[in-house]
């Protein structure tokens, strides 16, 4: 019995790490992609600015806009070590 709580005590450990470092990759991945769609929101502003003074007017509520605090929130998630 005592063989069979400690083989089930290791796979737990080895499936706790392997969904830590899945973890770990796919934050890795949202923080880049959070990165990117920033400095999309940012040029498509820079963008519609530039569109509104060539033509005079001012950019109206068809504009495209964006909560970009969302997007530099930090959202990463602190795991404790072993």
């Amino acid at each position: 019995m005592q063989e069979q709580l400690t083989n089930r005590l290791k796979e737990l450990k080895a499936e706790f790490e392997a969904g830590q470092k899945k973890l770990a990759e796919v934050e890795g991945q949202a923080n880049d992609l959070r990165t990117t769609m920033l400095r999309i929101s940012g040029a498509i502003q820079v963008l519609e600015e530039e569109l509104a003074k060539a033509s005079g007017a001012t950019p109206d509520s068809n504009t495209f806009r964006t909560d970009t605090r969302a997007l530099q929130r930090d959202a990463t998630v602190d795991l404790p070590n072993k």
